[in-house]
């Protein structure tokens, strides 16, 4: 009697080892799912109701190289966060801008962008940057 509960006994010891091996299997396999499909994405949101009508009015996201779109927005963005940062037109610059130079945000974005800053220059008249316009 003491072998058959002494081997019952190994048996469901076995068995929940074996279990719990296959969990964190299972586990591990989810978690590199999850990281090799996992890709970053970066998303524009612009409040202001009058942009997007605006918007459709301008050139199309090709007119200008992803480059092109890139530099403007880096010199719209440093200027605009150095007016937000000192408080100059308080209102008007009411958001710091996480905008860093080589990351690669996608030629949407970066077209939206643009045009968000030509946007805001045209409706409030004042010059972020020196573009030779």
């Amino acid at each position: 009697m003491k072998k058959t509960v002494y081997l019952i006994i190994m048996f469901l010891t076995l068995i929940q080892i074996s279990a719990s091996g296959q969990k964190r299997k299972e586990v591990r396999n989810v978690k590199a799912d999850t990281i090799s499909l996992d890709s970053l994405e970066y998303e524009l949101t612009i409040i202001d109701p009058g942009f997007e009508t605006w918007l459709v009015t301008q050139p199309s996201k090709e007119f200008h190289s992803q480059l092109f779109y890139e530099q403007r927005n880096h010199q719209y963005v440093t200027e605009w966060n150095q007016r937000y940062l000192s408080g100059r037109g308080r209102g008007s610059y009411d958001s710091y801008i996480d905008y860093q130079y080589g990351t690669e945000y996608g030629l949407d974005l970066n077209y939206k962008l643009y045009y968000y800053f030509r946007y805001f220059e045209q409706t409030n008249r004042v010059r972020l940057i020196n573009s030779g316009r």
